[in-house]
């Protein structure tokens, strides 16, 4: 067995399209309409450097899946690392993402630590709440048993 993708339901299926794809920097693997079938309209996406995967799912009024939404619904936060997050997090701030603010003791935790961490948090269109982070490593230096 193994972990596969992960999916989040959207309000807006192009908005958070474009969230993903243009500013996050995942690629389209395909797109999917099972509307005819009671579902929705869906987007798979992967990351490039880890092959990690997310599929975007949207449904319309009527369907089973058509809950009320509410940003999260137990999701906490999806993770990307970033080579550096105070750029990445004025960039996404200068296109009108919302920037949370955390507390300094956890955005830029003392150096020495394990990871050597720095984060920030945005949120997406829906207002799931994006980890943007960096370590001390390389960021070649993919390892997917680790952060």
């Amino acid at each position: 067995m193994y972990l596969s993708y992960f999916g989040i339901r959207v309000s807006d299926l192009e908005k958070s399209l474009k969230f993903y794809q243009d500013l996050l920097g995942l690629q389209l693997i395909r797109r999917g309409d099972n509307t005819k079938n009671g579902g929705g309209l869906y987007v798979l996406l992967a990351d490039k450097g880890s092959g990690q995967r997310l599929e975007l799912n949207w449904y319309p009024k009527g369907s089973i899946f058509a809950t009320e939404y509410n940003p999260g619904e137990g999701l906490d936060h999806i993770g990307f690392r970033v080579s550096d997050v105070e750029k990445e997090t004025q960039r996404l701030a200068r296109l009108g993402y919302q920037v949370i603010d955390v507390p300094r003791s956890i955005s830029r935790p003392q150096l020495g630590n394990e990871y050597s961490t720095r984060l920030a948090y945005v949120k997406d269109p829906d207002s799931n709440w994006i980890e943007l982070y960096e370590n001390s490593g390389s960021m070649a230096e993919y390892d997917p048993m680790t952060y």
